[in-house]
């Protein structure tokens, strides 16, 4: 390659980056609905290709056939369960002059066992200067949420729309070999497919065990609560705990001791068990992933991409082990057919 030869190539690779840069800060906002797409794609790929290939329907007709389905299937869903948790919420009957009682209470307890005056004027100050931050998170999270499913539904059309041919032109781009692709592709397939299927059903039947416990231990608003334990198993491990551990401390500062100490042996033996016990089945049942994946992927995955950390956490630090693994078989590695294989990437 000559030394103009060299200037044009990388010159155009100093342009694709800054323009990339560009395009992905002003892009961000839309992160979510790109990402949903990608997953949604990822489902119902096969789909795609049966109704063109095998009923001979036409590219439009079978994208516009699959996104009624995407409405019906995931957006109606989702934004039928947050109507109803604001219902919930606005339903709520909160009796004011006993609640500040109670809170009353609960700081003088505080307050004769360690000291600390929890209702002094700087706490209370801080706690005000929350509230208007309440508002504005839970009407950007459903402004966010609506533009951000029209994005899914335009980028999935498109994504329908090209198939085969955008499948085998970003195939190319791809920096590996053929084997390492094939290797990076199914990757992706299963992980996507493993969170996207799994996460919901883990969600449900979790949601569902809490609910109980809630009901039976005598939980104010237990439909509610359980419907926001659904969503706490989104993090892994301890997500429910920021549910049920604040029910139990309400329950025992009440005074009602026995409920109390009741849905704490109830949530520490069923909710906690049931979330690290179905979610690790769930993955090795469907990617047979390691668990540490799961849980560190998710952890990093929430702040960096938002709802869709839950799929693309795991499927970043998935992708960034085999990643490592390749370049290590790739280069590092002089008899390769005894480098061992690292055992965190078990179904590559």
């Amino acid at each position: 390659m000559t030394f103009k030869e060299q200037y044009w190539k990388y010159s155009l690779i100093t342009i694709i980056l800054f323009m990339g840069v560009i395009l992905f800060h002003y892009f961000s906002l839309l992160f979510s609905g790109i990402l949903g797409a990608t997953t949604i794609y990822i489902l119902v790929r096969k789909q795609m290709f049966h109704l063109t290939e095998k009923k001979k329907f036409g590219k439009n007709l079978s994208a516009s056939i699959i996104l009624i389905e995407v409405v019906m299937c995931f957006l109606i869903p989702l934004a039928f369960a947050v109507w109803l948790l604001i219902e919930e919420i606005q339903g709520i009957n909160l009796n004011i002059p006993s609640t500040i009682a109670e809170i009353q209470k609960f700081a003088e307890m505080v307050k004769e066992r360690t000291g600390y005056n929890m209702l002094n004027t700087d706490n209370l100050v801080s706690a005000a200067a929350y509230l208007p931050k309440i508002g504005q998170i839970l009407i950007g999270s459903v402004s966010s949420f609506a533009v951000n499913s029209v994005v899914l539904l335009f980028v999935l059309y498109f994504m329908l729309i090209g198939g085969k041919g955008m499948e085998a032109y970003l195939y190319e781009l791809l920096p590996f070999n053929n084997a390492n692709k094939k290797d990076v592709l199914l990757e992706i397939k299963v992980m996507v497919k493993s969170n996207a299927l799994g996460i919901p059903l883990l969600a449900t039947i979790q949601g569902g065990f809490a609910t109980a416990g809630y009901i039976l231990f005598g939980v104010p608003d237990p439909i509610l609560f359980g419907f926001l334990t659904c969503f706490a198993t989104i993090i892994p491990l301890i997500g429910t705990m920021f549910i049920w551990l604040p029910l139990t401390i309400y329950l025992a500062v009440t005074g009602d001791w026995v409920n109390a100490l009741g849905l704490a042996a109830y949530s520490l033996i069923v909710i906690s068990n049931v979330d690290n016990l179905l979610r690790f089945i769930l993955q090795k049942k469907i990617a047979n992933t390691h668990p540490m994946i799961t849980v560190f992927g998710v952890v990093i995955g929430l702040p960096v991409f938002g709802f869709w950390g839950v799929i693309f956490g795991p499927l970043f630090l998935s992708m960034f082990i085999l990643l490592i693994d390749i370049f290590k078989r790739g280069y590092l590695e002089n008899d390769k057919t005894a480098a061992p294989k690292n055992p965190l990437n078990k179904h590559t």
